[in-house]
């Protein structure tokens, strides 16, 4: 599967930003999706999932309330809608599809100022 993700800038400390990411290869609407995120100095970690069909989505501790990921089956698009955006959240975000998460695209950059 080939994974394209965009979206990302700088913002400042309580704005908004929406990644997408597009998906294309292997069936999309058939599995499980994931956000990931490094920021710098730092080892990937897990922002949040979804099931294929949306029925099941969980999300770090350190984004809940902020962030909501949502996908659409017929453009072969995820999201991730990201609020309340705090400096802690600078990084590159990455999407990933389940359930190995061994395929990576090139990630989008997103700066958060204080």
């Amino acid at each position: 599967v080939q994974l394209q993700a965009s979206g990302g800038g700088l913002v400042q400390a309580g704005g908004s930003l929406r990644l997408s990411c597009v998906a294309s290869g292997r069936s999309f609407s058939n599995y499980e999706m994931g956000w990931f995120r490094r920021a710098p100095g730092k080892e990937r970690d897990f922002v949040g999932s979804i099931a294929w069909d949306g029925s099941v989505i969980s999300y770090a501790d350190s984004v809940k309330g902020r962030f909501t990921i949502f996908r659409d089956n017929v453009k072969n698009t995820l999201y991730l809608q990201m609020n309340n955006l705090k400096p802690e959240d600078t990084a590159v975000y990455y999407c990933s599809q389940g359930p190995r998460y061994d395929s990576w695209g090139q990630g989008t950059l997103v700066t958060v100022s204080s």
